[in-house]
């Protein structure tokens, strides 16, 4: 089904990866580039967006890259104005900034908590905030925010800011649905559970294993009903559907990418 997204326009944030490979940003990126859109990728890390950009151009496929911290409202209006410059419209937003920190609520200094909040959610409201009129004068849009797994249930490690910000972006999803509904624009979330993407060996291995890469590889894979993580494709394909016109009648609602996790402690 080549075109699923042909001749939009999509905003996609945290478009790099943390290490080599596939993170979840990153391939949503070149599969909504695959699948005919025009992306504007988005990145803190220069590189990494750079490294997204090169890649969507060698499968002969339209990227502009942007550098920038979208928990910044400044930043923000620099990439939106970036984006439309270039482009004209936005008609997909892909909201994949995320990252957790270790420790509960009495471990977790302040300082980590409010970094935490502007990290995995703050940007979610700036970046909607600035492009919803902008969908809004269009007449549509499709929104798609990253929540996960942590939101909905315990995952094998305390991220008590993680935990809290990611719930609350399905509630916030929800709640943009509601508003935008009668506007043309939907909104929904992506719930990905134990995916095997860079972060696993470049940052998760150091926080709570030890820097024993198999360790952790071993146990994220047996926490999973299927036996194995998913990868970043995994998550691209929700992505995909939920900002294609296939999902047209669909707002509001998530979708669990976690080959059967959260069911254990149903």
């Amino acid at each position: 089904m080549a075109g699923r997204v042909q001749d939009k326009v999509a905003l996609v944030t945290g478009a790099g990866s943390v290490g080599p490979g596939w993170g979840n940003g990153k391939a949503s990126a070149a599969l909504l580039a695959r699948e005919g859109a025009t992306v504007f990728a988005a990145d803190i890390n220069e590189d990494a967006v750079m490294e997204t950009k090169c890649l969507i151009e060698e499968e002969g496929g339209t990227c502009h890259a942007h550098v920038g911290d979208v928990s910044k409202s400044e930043t923000v209006a620099e990439m939106i104005a970036a984006c439309t410059s270039a482009f004209g419209r936005i008609d997909i937003l892909h909201n994949n900034v995320g990252g957790s920190a270790p420790g509960g609520p009495v471990e977790m200094p302040e300082d980590v908590w409010d970094r935490q909040m502007d990290h995995n959610l703050k940007h979610v409201y700036l970046v909607c905030k600035a492009v919803l009129p902008i969908m809004e004068a269009q007449g549509k849009g499709a929104i798609v925010n990253m929540s996960s797994v942590a939101a909905l249930s315990y995952t094998g490690a305390h991220h008590i800011a993680y935990d809290a910000t990611k719930a609350a972006i399905i509630r916030f999803s929800q709640s943009v649905a509601i508003q935008y509904a009668d506007k043309g624009i939907r909104c929904n979330s992506v719930i990905p559970g134990q995916m095997h993407t860079p972060l696993v060996e470049f940052r998760l291995a150091g926080d709570r294993a030890g820097g024993d890469v198999e360790r952790i590889i071993r146990e994220r894979n047996e926490r999973v009903p299927m036996g194995h993580m998913g990868d970043a494709w995994d998550v691209a394909y929700a992505v995909l559907y939920l900002a294609s016109d296939e999902a047209k009648y669909v707002t509001g609602t998530e979708i669990l990418v976690d080959g059967g996790l959260t069911l254990k402690s149903n």
